[in-house]
């Protein structure tokens, strides 16, 4: 393929590659005492969540053979 040697146009994006800004970004805002005490509650909560469905669950997820006792209706019992 031929290659033109005529200057193209637009040559700042054909030297994007090598191009490095001196322009700095701004520096990021701290959170302030109310956001960071919104996230840590946030945090907190979501864990009292996990424990708490952890602790309710338990005991529907066990096998133990001494809880699963048959009962029997009064009504076989009265022959």
């Amino acid at each position: 393929m031929l290659r033109r040697r005529e200057p193209v146009p637009f040559a700042f994006v054909a030297e994007a590659d090598r191009f490095r800004s001196n322009v700095a970004p701004p520096p990021r805002e701290r959170a302030s005492a109310g956001q960071l005490a919104g996230r840590w509650l946030l945090g907190l909560t979501l864990a009292a969540g996990l424990v708490g469905s952890l602790i309710v669950g338990i005991p529907a997820l066990s096998t133990d053979p001494a809880g699963t006792q048959t009962q029997q209706s009064q009504a076989t019992d009265a022959r």
